[in-house]
């Protein structure tokens, strides 16, 4: 790998040795880090630590390619780059940043930036995004020495500039859907949808008899019809159950926004509108702009049922997903409604046969997902789940038909301690408790559904030993023991956490 890296680096510093760079970074080490790797390359590298004296710099002696980072003191990437297009609008410039918010990303495709490379550094794609600005470079002087020479070999280098604008077009394009992924990567429910629907809506456009040209349209907008959601708060984004009529209210402006973000890049501007209505309904009860019927482009109509049947087959903690037949009888149902009979028509002979036996559902299986649900049903105390995913997981296991054997530790003589230690030292006993319980019993879920009442989750049916328990140092020192009940939901009609305690 290092080799390889070091191969790399010589092949572009044939290219490169003669050209200039300035790179502008706050961060002293990755500053000097970044200005040893970039020597290896070029044999002028200048550094400055902030908007302003890089701007000084950039004055005095222009350079062949500026780097710079976005949040810096005095004056910010943006600024700065926004300085040195009033002067050069040709300048190669390259954002190397830790920030990937959508405002960012956006503000730098209109300042017209060659590459934006995310933090922490990949030298791998330093190199590459250097050799595209290299490459280009080297072109536009070629093609200045040309000019006078022969028609010939004036058009072959306008050519190697097409295919170098090609490859900024290409830049752009990377961009966002890294900004797709990054959107995806931020839930893991979400990750796969907009290929899904991607798929789905080119299979749909193409039994429709969509040529070719708008087939690959309607699905580069599938990939990014979901774009808009870079600006949903992850507490709305990420929440694992049934949102609220105000959160809905504002998810519901993520196709306004994915229009705005996409409508900005002139390549995107046809996708910008198809994302703007693809959650509009064919007798005008969508959103946002309440079109009906053929107002509605057909793209959009056919991403509509697309993007419903793949959220219809996709579990939710708060719902099951319906199979392939049912999710298909409900577009039927809607048929007239929310989706253009044509497109349900074409559609059915598509999804008829898609496999959803793969898709993701929302429990959380991994330490990263595990901590997102602490946002939303983990109790603050103990940091144990809490009564609402409790209920949810019952719901969910009802709806499947699907059996959980239950042990509900009753803490006894709790109410006493409270009064003697005070309501602080209680919650110290909680947490040292719950610690106890979490450690004893790891391939539980364990749930604090009251004050002090717990209950540890499993699906295959066994029964803990409470005795043990009641002889641990922790309850005895205090005179505390735990009342215990084994209970399985195939045998019980337990259907949410109020259950436990009205049969306790």
């Amino acid at each position: 790998m290092k080799d390889q890296l070091k191969n790399k680096v010589e092949s572009l510093k044939l290219k490169a040795e003669s050209f200039s760079i300035l790179y502008v970074e706050d961060e002293e080490d990755l500053r000097e880090k970044m200005a040893l790797f970039l020597s290896k390359i070029f044999n002028h590298v200048e550094t400055a630590p902030d908007g302003v004296e890089g701007f000084e710099k950039y004055l005095l002696k222009p350079y062949d390619i500026v780097i710079t980072d976005i949040l810096m003191p005095k004056a910010n990437g943006l600024e700065l780059i926004d300085n040195i297009r009033k002067i050069n609008t040709k300048q190669e410039i390259i954002v190397i940043s830790a920030y990937t918010d959508s405002e960012y990303l956006t503000q730098c495709i209109q300042l017209d930036v060659t590459g934006y490379i995310i933090k922490p550094l990949d030298f791998n794609l330093v190199l590459t995004v250097l050799e595209s600005s290299v490459e280009k470079l080297s072109a536009f002087r070629e093609n200045e020495m040309y000019k006078t020479k022969l028609e010939t070999m004036v058009e072959k280098r306008t050519a190697e500039v097409t295919q170098l604008q090609e490859e900024r077009l290409s830049n752009y394009d990377h961009a966002i859907h890294s900004l797709v992924k990054m959107i995806e990567a931020r839930d893991t429910y979400t990750g796969g949808h907009s290929e899904h629907v991607a798929s789905y809506s080119r299979d749909i456009a193409k039994t429709m008899g969509c040529v070719n040209e708008e087939c690959d349209l309607i699905y580069q907008a599938g990939i990014l019809h979901d774009i808009g959601k870079i600006v949903t708060p992850d507490a709305i984004l990420l929440k694992p159950g049934k949102l609220s009529e105000q959160e809905y209210a504002l998810i519901k402006n993520h196709a306004t926004a994915g229009y705005e973000i996409l409508s900005e890049v002139p390549m995107y501007h046809k996708l910008s509108d198809i994302v703007y209505a693809h959650h509009e309904h064919y007798d005008g009860s969508g959103y946002p702009r309440f079109l009906k019927g053929d107002e509605i482009p057909l793209p959009a109509r056919i991403m509509a049922v697309a993007d419903a049947f793949d959220a219809m087959t996709t579990s939710r903690i708060y719902k099951k997903k319906k199979s392939v037949s049912e999710a298909i009888d409900e577009l039927k149902k809607l048929s007239g409604i929310w989706y253009d009979p044509s497109v349900v028509e074409n559609a059915v002979t598509i999804l008829e046969s898609a496999d959803v036996t793969s898709y993701g559902a929302q429990e959380p299986d991994s330490h990263i997902d595990d901590e997102r649900f602490a946002y939303f049903y983990k109790d603050p105390l103990t940091h144990l789940y809490n009564h609402d995913y409790f209920d949810a997981l019952l719901q969910k296991n009802k709806d499947e038909e699907k059996n959980l054997c239950l042990n509900i530790l009753y803490i006894r003589n709790f109410t006493s301690y409270n009064r003697e230690y005070g309501w602080s030292e209680g919650d110290i006993f909680l947490k040292q408790f719950s610690d106890y319980l979490r450690s004893e019993f790891s391939d539980y879920q364990i749930f604090r559904i009251f004050g002090d009442d717990f209950v540890l989750l499993s699906k295959a049916h066994r029964e803990i030993d409470v005795v043990q328990i009641n002889n641990t140092p922790l309850l005895k020192k205090y005179h505390l023991y735990c009342g215990h009940r084994h209970l399985h939901t195939e045998n019980t009609d337990i259907n949410s956490y109020k259950d436990l305690q009205e049969s306790s």
